[in-house]
C-alpha cells in the first residue's frame, strides 16, 4: 500500500481512492493465489504427470479466479492450509533430521491460520497426527513448534489488542484485558442464536450442495482411483466431515479443499470419458464463474463505492444493509456514513429498525439509507407505486430509489419450497439487482403516490 500511495501521489492526489485499493488488492490476491497454490501443488504431488493435471484443474476452476481473487479470510485460509501441508510433508520426508526450521515455519502457519479463521484446525488435524512419531523421536523439533506457536500468538494478540483498543497499547492491558480474536470468534459461533442469524442448515448441506457447487464434474473423478493416502485428500475429507458437524454451512467454508481434491484425482482411463469430462468441466466453470464471479452479491462493492462518493447533500448519515453480504466499511473512504449490517433479519424486525432510525417529518428530517435486493418482494408495498412510480407514501415512511445496480443476484434468497422453481427464478433472476433507498418520514399518515 505504501508503493501504491507513492504512485498515487505522483498524480497530484493525496489519498488513494478506496476503489483503487480494492482492485489492487484483488489483483495481488489473484497473483498470490496462483503462485502459492501452484508452488504448493508442485511440493505435494510427486508425480510430474499428476502434477501437471492438478495445476491445470486448479487454474481452470472458477473457484480460483473468483473466490481466490478476493481477500476473503477463506481465500487466505486456502493458502495457509496448503502450505501447512507442504511443511508437514517436508518434515515427514526428512526422516534423518529434526527439521527444526520447517517445524518452526509450520508453527507460524498453524498460528496464523487459527487467528485468521477458527475453522482452520479441522483441515490440518488429521495430517498433524502423522507428525506424532517424529516429535516423539525428536523432542527438540516439538520445542521449536511450541516456541513458534507461542511467539506468533503473542504477536497476534498484541496486534489485535492494539487495533481494537481506544487507548495506546500497554503491558497491563495485554495481561489483564487482551483481545484474543479466536476465542471471541469461538464464543460467538458457539451460540445457536448467533448462528441462526446467518442461517441454519442440515448436517448434509456440504455433501449435497457445497461440494457439487464448488467441484462440479470433478467430483466424479474421486471414484477413479484417487490418491487416498495423500495428505491433501486426507485433509479435504477430514475437514469436510468436521465442518459438517457445524449447523451453519456455506460453500466458502470448503474453499481450502478445492486445490487439495483437484491435486488428488486422475482423469478417466478412456478418451471418450476424458473428453466428456473436459467439456463438462469447461462449461461448468464458465457458467459458475459468471454466476458467482459477477452476479452473486455483485452489487455490494459497487453500492458501497457509490455511497462513499456521495457528499453531505445526500442527507443520509446511516445506511442499513439487508439480505446482503457484509459490506466493507473502508470502501466509504472519508465519508462518515455509518454502516449497519442487518444480515438476514426478518422483514418485520427490519422495518422496525428502519422506523426507529428515520428522523422527523418532511424533507428537513434525517433520512435513512436502506440497501436491499430488488428481489425482496416484501418491500413492494412501500416502494412500488401505481403506474410504475418508484416513490410511495405508505403509513409514515416514504421510500425513494437513489441508485440501482442490475448485476446482482441474491442466491441466499432462493425459496423453491414455497415458490417453486419457476416462481423463484422469476423473482430472483427476473428482479435481479441491488437498490439503495432513501427512507424519510412523512407528515401525513395516509397512503398516496407522489406525482
Amino acid at each position: 500500500m505504501t508503493v501504491l500511495q507513492w504512485v498515487w501521489t505522483e498524480t497530484g492526489k493525496e489519498q488513494v481512492a478506496p476503489e483503487v485499493i480494492y482492485y489492487t488488492l484483488r489483483v495481488l490476491m489473484f497473483l498470490l493465489s496462483f503462485v502459492l497454490e501452484d508452488w504448493a501443488i508442485h511440493e505435494l504431488v510427486p508425480s510430474p504427470r499428476q502434477r501437471k493435471l492438478a495445476v491445470v484443474l486448479v487454474a481452470s476452476s472458477y473457484v480460483t479466479w473468483t473466490y481466490q481473487s478476493h481477500t476473503f479470510s477463506n481465500s487466505v485460509e486456502t493458502l495457509v492450509v496448503a502450505w501447512s501441508l507442504v511443511m508437514i510433508q517436508r518434515i515427514l520426508d526428512n526422516k534423518y533430521r529434526s527439521s527444526k526450521v520447517s517445524t518452526a515455519i509450520l508453527g507460524t502457519l498453524l498460528t496464523f491460520g487459527f487467528f485468521n479463521r477458527i475453522t482452520f484446525p479441522v483441515f490440518v488435524f488429521v495430517p498433524l497426527l502423522y507428525l506424532v512419531p517424529h516429535f516423539l523421536n525428536r523432542p527438540f523439533s516439538l520445542v521449536a513448534l511450541i516456541t513458534s506457536i507461542i511467539g506468533v500468538s503473542l504477536l497476534a494478540i498484541s496486534i489485535d489488542t492494539a487495533f481494537y483498543s481506544s487507548t495506546p497499547l500497554s503491558l497491563s492491558q495485554l495481561i489483564y484485558n487482551p483481545t484474543i480474536t479466536p476465542l471471541n470468534s469461538l464464543a460467538y459461533n458457539a451460540s445457536a442464536a448467533n448462528l441462526s442469524l446467518h442461517g441454519l442448515h442440515p448436517r448434509y448441506q456440504h455433501l449435497i450442495a457445497s461440494l457439487p457447487l464448488l467441484l462440479g464434474p470433478s467430483l466424479s473423478l474421486l471414484f477413479n482411483s484417487p490418491r487416498l493416502n495423500s495428505l491433501p485428500l486426507l485433509s479435504a475429507i477430514s475437514g469436510t466431515a468436521l465442518l459438517s458437524i457445524i449447523p451453519h454451512q456455506e460453500p466458502r467454508f470448503l474453499l481450502p479443499i478445492i486445490p487439495l481434491v483437484l491435486s488428488s484425482v486422475q482423469l478417466p482411463r478412456t478418451k471418450t470419458l476424458t473428453r466428456t469430462f473436459l467439456v463438462t468441466w469447461i462449461i461448468f466453470n464458465a457458467l459458475l464463474g459468471t454466476l458467482m464471479g459477477i452476479y452473486h452479491q455483485g452489487g455490494v462493492i459497487p453500492a458501497q463505492i457509490w455511497l462513499g462518493q456521495q457528499n453531505e447533500s445526500l442527507g443520509i448519515s446511516e445506511v442499513l444493509w439487508w439480505r446482503t453480504y457484509s459490506p466493507p466499511v473502508w470502501l466509504l473512504g472519508g465519508n462518515n456514513i455509518t454502516t449497519t449490517d442487518l444480515m438476514g433479519m426478518p422483514f418485520e424486525d427490519m422495518m422496525n429498525r428502519v422506523d426507529a432510525g428515520v428522523g422527523g417529518c418532511g424533507e428537513q428530517g434525517q433520512a435513512l439509507g436502506l440497501v436491499a435486493p430488488a428481489s425482496s418482494t416484501e418491500l413492494d408495498t412501500w416502494t412500488l407505486g401505481k403506474g410504475g412510480l418508484r416513490a410511495r407514501r405508505e403509513g409514515s415512511l416514504r421510500f425513494e430509489e437513489l441508485w440501482k445496480y442490475r448485476r446482482h443476484l441474491n442466491l441466499d434468497d432462493l425459496d423453491i419450497g414455497e415458490e417453486g422453481v419457476g416462481g423463484t427464478l422469476r423473482r430472483v433472476v427476473g428482479r435481479r439487482g441491488l437498490v439503495v433507498w432513501s427512507v424519510r418520514r412523512t407528515c401525513d399518515n395516509g397512503a398516496g403516490v407522489d406525482a
